[in-house]
């Protein structure tokens, strides 16, 4: 983006009540998507020289430059959307209204918290500033908010890219708020709308089937509490996910399968063959396979196969990717993981958790990464190793144009966090240097052995280069060494046994 602006620190002022340093300096209204957002951009941009007071949100205060002169900054927030939209109340009346007239009626906008008074705020913090930055999150809520604030200041919508400015971040470290101050664009009025249609769209479908069927469902079953029955256009289809799961578990039925375990010695090591059938469904057919596999006398090998394999090294980390960990392997709920993971970003040692992508863009900077990195002992040789010896960029993941993957953008101590928020934190460190690590290589040696018709098989794995699992071990490569074996040989069967399973559990594979 070409450079629209740049905020540099000049002399402090030590009370809000005093006048800018500079004589008609223009004045730059700076406005945040939470205060300790706007809190961390005026630390970074004033150097820690400004001046705080209150007002529905706090006001942070300092002189600095804009646009190649000295300029006077005022940095404050909204507290997430500041308006909301709802019926006007000739159509709240449910027993005036048909539901299907919804979808027709108008909408009203008003703010979402009266009591906070944001457009207020912002219409008075305004007054006599020129200038309009925008450093509100960068996805389509945080555009349709920009136009929000936009609506409360005053400035006409038309002066964008004159007089209104839009900053693009994914952190909140000094580095990043100096790089989007420097480099300021304009807000998207398209994402904007589109948020917009989707409150609107939210807003009748949701009020009209709950208006609907509150009055279907009343008095029809008697345990219901019907008062109201909510619809929500994403809350009802995910109900109809779980209920339809609940389902499929209940009427599932338990059935038993049957499958074989054959057993060689080697070099005095006993062997267990994986059965090419894999498991029946009947015990009497198995009970057959069983007489007929040591009727040739022994197993015959019949195929030895080596071939080097790579397990790939994972793609940046997107907040799905983050939450399955966080629920699957560290026993955080999706919740307060993404709290936890919100409170990182605030405090700036991750970048923005709110993410589809997996892709980083080209001008991504890992070394510095990398080296911020390299001062934790945790994992500070396999850091060293990879800048001494060269890191791979990550693999091509997807991107969605919203943010980079997660990443760690400053280190934190251990003590300074809370227990899960450290191991949330040290997942994230430990993916991003996983993703930049080599692949993960190893040989497979796959042998097949014949008797009586049946395939059976074992495979060994040997790990030649760690790679990202030397970062990452929970997901390394189980090691098996196989001794030696010739094909066209013959080796005796030391025992075929009959296992059975009861396959419980409806996600388990049902296969014959």
């Amino acid at each position: 983006a070409r450079p629209l602006g740049c905020a540099r620190p000049t002399q402090s002022r030590t009370s809000s009540s005093l006048p800018p340093s500079v004589p008609m300096a223009p004045k730059v209204l700076m406005v945040a998507e939470k205060p300790s957002i706007a809190l961390s951009i005026a630390s970074a941009l004033s150097g820690g020289r400004m001046s705080t007071r209150k007002g529905s949100t706090d006001v942070h205060e300092f002189d600095g430059m804009f646009q190649g002169s000295q300029a006077f900054f005022r940095v404050t927030s909204v507290i997430g959307h500041v308006f909301s939209v709802d019926f006007p109340p000739a159509y709240q009346n449910w027993e005036g209204t048909d539901p299907m007239d919804l979808f027709n009626a108008p909408v009203l906008r008003s703010e979402s918290n009266p009591k906070a008074h944001i457009h207020r705020h912002l219409a008075q913090e305004a007054r006599g500033c020129t200038y309009l930055v925008l450093w509100l999150d960068c996805d389509r809520e945080g555009e349709n908010i920009c136009f929000e604030v936009i609506n409360c200041t005053g400035i006409p919508e038309n002066e964008v890219g004159r007089r209104i400015f839009r900053a693009r971040f994914s952190s909140v470290t000094e580095k990043d708020i100096s790089n989007a101050m420097d480099n300021l664009v304009l807000p998207n009025k398209d994402e904007a709308l589109a948020v917009d249609a989707r409150q609107e769209i939210d807003l009748k479908v949701g009020v009209a089937f709950t208006r609907f069927q509150t009055r279907y469902f009343q008095g029809k079953y008697g345990n219901l509490d019907s008062r109201v029955i909510s619809y929500g256009p994403c809350q009802t289809p995910t109900l109809g996910f779980c209920v339809q799961r609940y389902q499929q578990i209940n009427t599932f039925k338990p059935e038993k399968f049957w499958s074989l375990r054959t057993y060689i010695i080697k070099d005095g090591d006993e062997i267990q063959l994986e059965w090419d059938r894999k498991k029946l469904f009947d015990f009497d057919v198995t009970v057959m396979f069983q007489k007929m596999v040591p009727s040739d006398g022994a197993l015959k090998i019949t195929d030895i196969s080596v071939k080097e394999e790579c397990k790939a090294r994972p793609p940046g980390l997107n907040t799905v990717n983050l939450l399955k960990v966080a629920s699957s392997a560290l026993g955080i709920g999706p919740q307060t993981a993404m709290h936890m993971a919100e409170r990182l970003y605030i405090q700036g040692y991750i970048s923005y958790p709110r993410t589809e992508s997996t892709a980083y863009p080209a001008s991504f900077d890992f070394r510095s990464v990398l080296s911020t990195l390299a001062h934790n002992p945790l994992w500070s040789n396999n850091v060293r190793t990879l800048m001494d010896a060269g890191f791979v960029k990550p693999r091509q993941g997807h991107d969605v144009g919203d943010h980079p993957p997660i990443t760690p953008m400053r280190l934190a101590p251990e003590e300074a966090l809370e227990t899960d928020a450290w191991r949330l934190y040290q997942y994230i460190c430990q993916h991003f240097i996983g993703t930049v690590s080599h692949d993960c290589i190893y040989t497979r040696t796959a042998v097949e052995f014949a008797s009586g018709g049946e395939i059976f098989r074992c495979v060994g794995h040997r790990v030649t280069s760690k790679g990202f699992t030397s970062i990452m071990p929970w997901l390394a490569v189980g090691e098996n060494n196989l001794p030696t074996f010739k094909k066209g040989d013959t080796i005796n069967i030391h025992k075929v046994d009959i296992y059975e399973v009861r396959l419980m559990s409806f996600s388990q594979p049902h296969n014959t």
